[in-house]
């Protein structure tokens, strides 16, 4: 697989770039960042010293990953959403020793304009909507919105609200599969494993 770097691009001197990945208009990966393969970077995207990005993650226009913010495997960031790393910045006061961890795993979906605030967990296939501003953790699977965002439903792995079914299951209405609570209180699908990748979609019954 070919690693794509447009000429306006920036790629420090000890940045790590995956097989694949595709890195577009006046990006900047810094000194030590990590980026997984068949990433696509957008134009006008910047990579903070340090950070870890898993494969097949796709960040679109102007956004900037801070030092603290880990994204997993397949998430997508759209355009201008937000990351903070600290949550009482001074200009006069450094607080560099002071950042606060953010994590979005794997399959997240974060939209248009949404701020993530530093320090919050974002579960796995997690959907924020366009201009929310998420303030703590996510869990599995929910789809967030407002400001502050408060969980709306559930999301399918494929990216649609989830129906619920009188046996208590929920249903995807594009794939039909469905999920259902673990033990654990955690949204699960009962179609495919949860570290599968996602393959065909079966047809809808």
């Amino acid at each position: 697989m070919e690693t794509k770097v447009h000429s306006s691009a920036f790629v420090d001197e000890g940045a790590q770039i995956g097989a694949g990945s595709q890195i577009w208009h006046f990006c900047h990966v810094m000194t030590n960042a990590v980026l997984g393969e068949r990433c696509i970077l957008g134009q006008n995207v910047v990579i903070a010293p340090g950070v870890r990005i898993g494969s097949n993650v796709k960040i679109q226009n102007n956004v900037s990953i801070y030092e603290g913010v880990t994204l997993e495997d397949d998430v997508f960031c759209g355009p201008s959403c937000v990351f903070t790393n600290v949550t009482n910045p001074r200009s006069q006061i450094v607080r560099r020793g002071q950042y606060q961890p953010t994590l979005v795993r794997r399959g997240a979906s974060l939209g248009a304009n949404c701020t993530i605030v530093c320090g919050a967990t974002l579960g796995r296939y997690a959907f924020v909507a366009a201009g929310a501003v998420v303030r703590g953790d996510v869990p599995d699977y929910a789809l967030m919105a407002g400001v502050p965002a408060r969980r709306k439903g559930w999301m399918s792995r494929h990216g649609y609200r989830l129906r619920e079914l009188p046996d208590g299951s929920w249903k995807c209405p594009e794939t039909g599969w469905t999920y259902r609570f673990n033990a654990a209180g955690e949204l699960r699908c009962d179609n495919l494993d949860e570290d599968s990748p996602l393959d065909d979609r079966p047809v809808q019954n």
